[in-house]
């Protein structure tokens, strides 16, 4: 079984960009490429400037206090990237679904891909597994896709620098 890659894919994308955003429309269409989305036109500013809102509308999804709150957040973002499913091939990826109209500017793919991959990660794992790194220091956004879901680190390294101020916190009490 092949399943569709939006949620997972999209809010990891969305993460990485939010977490160290773009400075150019060509280093977002260099991302976006690493990332494995075809871009089928030029990357402009105004590309940057409708993924830099998407970003925006997402990270507020990430801050929401509660699920109430999260879900009004992402049906909003939802609402304005309302398009009907459709069928898709690009040379050498095979049928898959788009959820947006055919032809639309990377900027604009990139709010509906994040509004709908959000929306996907969040009712298929929960509504808790999008958040903020657990370290004081570091306000990198993630996603949880831990088999628990209870990831609390945006990664290793964070959850090791978390560890070891535990550990020597503990020590000096000792």
């Amino acid at each position: 079984m092949q399943l569709n890659p939006y949620g997972e894919d999209a809010v990891n994308l969305a993460a990485d960009l939010a977490n160290h955003p773009p400075e150019s429309a060509v280093e977002l269409a260099d991302r976006c490429r690493a990332a494995g989305l075809t871009l089928e036109r030029r990357v402009t500013a105004d590309d940057l400037s409708r993924a830099q809102a998407a970003l925006h509308a997402w990270e507020q999804i990430v801050d929401a206090t509660g699920e109430q709150e999260r879900a009004d957040l992402l049906n909003r973002m939802l609402a304005e990237a309302a398009a009907y499913p459709r069928l898709t091939s690009h040379p050498g990826t095979g049928w898959h679904l788009h959820y947006r109209d055919a032809d639309q500017p990377l900027g604009s793919v990139l709010f509906t891909l994040f509004a709908v991959g959000t929306a996907m990660h969040l009712t298929g794992r929960g509504m808790h597994r999008l958040r903020r790194c657990e370290v004081l220091e570091c306000d990198r956004a993630f996603a949880d896709t831990s088999r628990t879901g209870r990831q609390r680190y945006c990664s290793h390294r964070c959850a090791n620098r978390d560890a070891v101020r535990r550990h020597r916190a503990r020590a000096a009490v000792a």
